[in-house]
C-alpha cells in the first residue's frame, strides 16, 4: 500500500516521545514547507509565517516555555506557526507581487483591493489576529497532512506561553506565535488505541 495521507491516517498519532537521534532529511523538509506554501488561504493572502528551529539550544529554551514537554527539545525540527496582524500591508504586498508592480495590472485589481481592504484590511489587534489565526491553522493542517504522507511523526501543541516565546525569538510586533509543530520520528508507539467518535456523532445528511 502506498504511503499516502489517507492510507496513513490510522498510523499517525500525536507523538509524545521523539527519537532525538533521527533527523528529517532536507529533501523531506522541503516537501513539508512546500505543502505549507501551497496551502489555500482567504483571498490568497497567506497571513502567516513559519519559523523552523533546528538549533538545540534554542529548542531547549523554548521547552522552558512549553511546560517542559520533551517533544519540543527531542524533535528533529520545531515548526512555529505565527499569525500576521499587518493585514493591510499584506494586501498591498500581495498586489505588488502578483502584478509585478505593473500599473495596468494594478488597475485591474482595484476591485479585489477594495473588497479585501473592506472585508479584512481594516481589522486591527485581536480581530486581525483572530482572522489570521484561522488561516494559520489551515497551513498547520496541510503541514500535518504532508508529514503523515511522508510517514514523519508530529505533535501539534498549543501548550506553551506565546508571549514568552515571541520575546525569546525577538519576533516583530506583527507576528504572534500560535501553535508549535514538532516533527521527527517516534521513539515509541501510542500508549493506547486510537479513539475517534463514531460517524453518526460527527456527520449527518440532508437529502
Amino acid at each position: 500500500m502506498p504511503n499516502t495521507f489517507l492510507n496513513n491516517l490510522d498510523w499517525r498519532f500525536a507523538t509524545q516521545k521523539f527519537d532525538n537521534n533521527k533527523k528529517v532529511s532536507a529533501k523531506d523538509l522541503e516537501k513539508i514547507l512546500n505543502a505549507i506554501r501551497l496551502t489555500p488561504s482567504s483571498y490568497g493572502l497567506q497571513p502567516y509565517h513559519i519559523i523552523v528551529v533546528t538549533d538545540q539550544k534554542l529548542k531547549n529554551k523554548i521547552k522552558k516555555y512549553a511546560f517542559l514537554q520533551s517533544q519540543v527539545s527531542d524533535c528533529s525540527h520545531l515548526l512555529i506557526f505565527c499569525a500576521r496582524t499587518d493585514i493591510k500591508k499584506r494586501i498591498n504586498d500581495y498586489i505588488d507581487l502578483v502584478t509585478n508592480g505593473e500599473k495596468l495590472k494594478k488597475i485591474k485589481l482595484q476591485g479585489f483591493k477594495l473588497m479585501t481592504m473592506t472585508q479584512v484590511g481594516k481589522l486591527k489587534n485581536q480581530d486581525a489576529l483572530a482572522w489570521s489565526a484561522k488561516q494559520t491553522y489551515l497551513a498547520l493542517g496541510f503541514a500535518m497532512a504532508a508529514v503523515t504522507e511522508l510517514k514523519i511523526d508530529s505533535c501539534p501543541m498549543e501548550g506553551f506561553l506565546p508571549k514568552q516565546v515571541d520575546k525569546l525569538l525577538k519576533l516583530p510586533t506583527n507576528l504572534k506565535s500560535l501553535v508549535l509543530l514538532p516533527i521527527g520520528y517516534r521513539a515509541q508507539g501510542p500508549e493506547r488505541p486510537k479513539f475517534r467518535y463514531p460517524q453518526n456523532d460527527l456527520f449527518s445528511k440532508k437529502q
